[in-house]
């Protein structure tokens, strides 16, 4: 079984028959008919704050998209608090900030994992400039250079409202994932976050709601499909 930290788990592969693992399986085909006539190929996952669960949901997510027979890459794009080499069990030695300061090296910082179809480039060492960088035509060439090479693409980001890091992603990518702690976060900072990705012009998916009081401690998050006002 593919190593998983305790608040970093891969359940859909650890696990994949559990009500969790159907939960996420429901959130790619709800992506999937959210746009039946566009294309959805990159797909940013984001939070208003930390550690309300994006790094795990985009994580399991990837897993559900490959194991629909999709060659997915996942990126860790959160170049100040990375964790997809601790989830995956990598070395960061290289990663996203080396191809993107580095031409001709994508290949080298594409990393099979031990789930077919998944790949990953994990961040690579931390920079002083992590806007810039992801700012940089540079970010926009390698995810063209992805698209030849796999159907999905997913990034995750640091959260929205901490840096620019997450509206600068979203406005390359086809679509975004917020992920929202039920239990913790009040309204305003939840709407605050989408206004931030609405002021990129970010195409907003839809809203995971992460610990909601329910009676069934299976039920992990419920999904709603959200359009821009």
């Amino acid at each position: 079984m593919l190593p998983s930290t305790n608040n970093r788990p891969v359940i859909t592969h650890d696990n994949p028959k559990s009500p969790i693992s159907e939960a996420y399986r429901t959130l790619r085909t709800n992506i999937q008919f959210s746009a039946i006539d566009e294309e959805i190929r990159t797909i940013m996952v984001t939070s208003a704050g930390p550690g309300e669960g994006k790094s795990t949901t985009i994580t399991n997510l990837a897993v559900a998209y490959a194991q629909s027979d999709m060659k997915v890459v996942l990126i860790d794009a959160d170049l100040r608090k990375p964790t997809m080499h601790h989830t995956f069990n990598l070395t960061n030695r290289a990663g996203l900030t080396n191809a993107l300061s580095s031409k001709g090296i994508l290949h080298e910082v594409i990393r099979e994992t031990k789930i077919p179809n998944l790949s990953v480039i994990t961040s690579g060492p931390i920079p002083p400039n992590p806007s810039e960088m992801l700012a940089s035509k540079r970010m926009g060439v390698l995810l063209d250079e992805l698209k030849e090479q796999f159907d999905m693409i997913l990034i995750d980001t640091p959260p929205a409202l901490a840096v620019t890091d997450a509206q600068i992603v979203a406005s390359r990518c086809d679509g975004v994932v917020l992920v929202i702690d039920s239990g913790k976060v009040k309204r305003e900072i939840a709407m605050k976050a989408k206004a931030n990705l609405d002021y990129v012009k970010a195409r907003i998916l839809g809203v995971v709601l992460n610990n909601m009081n329910r009676k069934s401690s299976e039920a992990y998050y419920y999904y709603y499909y959200g359009t821009k006002e």
